[in-house]
């Protein structure tokens, strides 16, 4: 009996010994950003431009090299026009983009919120989005003048329409399963709108932030080759029509900082404001 019992043990004492602990795999899907890969990414990229200027394997005509970049940077940072020019573009984005995103902001709540306003909304939206916002430049300059007041109405145009697509779309993104528990439990709208919808929607309306910051630089510079005596886009066709490259990917350069600055503080944004994530 005590062998067949040792026998009967054997298998499982086995099965025992080769059992492995198996990774928890229930953290969903989190995606993280390096810290330094980025720029490590980018230094490799400029130091190989760099190295291919220095061998003269690029023409500096059609690309200067990086340090010749710099330089021009620099003399432009010192004589002054680069920051009557960038202080002009900052202006116009930054007028506009209020303007847009806080009308935006009000049409897209009412959108998702309201069935007139639904069936309104998106009716003039869909029609009205896909029109390149520039091409309606020369109209604005008749309606509105000669001046400030055409180009920050375009930029305005543009961020409207995304950042209002961006709202309601989260807005409808909301589980309806939270709205219903809050009217069961008789709260009023306006707390479930700013204590359960406005939180709901805030990731999608974030990341509106970032297409809208985006079309508003690529507004402002349209708008400022167009009709403009200052500004990152009048300096950038300047110095193209004179073949100045240097100065021209000098522009192109400050408006990817511009960029990177603008994705800088959004990320801070929703650190600060999703943490509940």
């Amino acid at each position: 009996m005590l062998d067949r019992a040792k026998e009967a043990e054997t298998p499982h004492s086995g099965a025992a010994a080769d059992t492995r602990p198996v990774k928890f795999r229930g953290a969903g899907f989190v995606p993280r950003t390096g810290r330094y890969a980025g720029w490590i990414a980018l230094l490799l990229v400029i130091g190989l431009w760099q190295l291919a200027g220095s061998a003269g394997l690029v023409n500096p005509l059609f690309l200067p090299a990086p340090l010749v970049i710099g330089r021009a940077i620099y003399q432009l940072a010192i004589s002054g026009p680069l920051w009557h020019h960038l202080s002009a573009s900052l202006m116009r984005i930054g007028v506009g983009w209020v303007l847009g995103t806080v009308a935006g902001i009000g049409i897209g709540f009412a959108i998702g919120l309201f069935t007139v306003a639904r069936s309104v909304g998106t009716t003039f939206i869909s029609a009205l989005f896909p029109i390149p916002k520039i091409a309606l430049l020369p109209l604005l300059i008749l309606w509105l003048g000669i001046g400030e007041e055409p180009k920050i109405a375009t930029i305005a145009l543009g961020v409207f329409f995304s950042t209002a697509i961006s709202v309601y779309s989260g807005v409808d993104a909301v589980p309806r399963n939270l709205i219903r528990m809050a009217q069961s439990f008789n709260v009023p709208f306006h707390a479930i709108v700013r204590r359960v919808i406005w939180p709901g929607a805030l990731p999608s309306i974030l990341s509106g932030f970032r297409i809208t910051a985006s079309v508003a630089l690529l507004l402002v510079v349209s708008a400022e080759m167009i009709g403009a005596e200052f500004g990152i886009g009048a300096f950038v066709l300047q110095a193209g029509n004179l073949m100045q490259t240097d100065q021209l990917l000098a522009g192109v350069v400050i408006l990817s900082l511009f960029g990177l600055a603008v994705g800088r503080l959004i990320n801070l944004l929703e650190t600060r404001l999703l943490h509940w994530r």
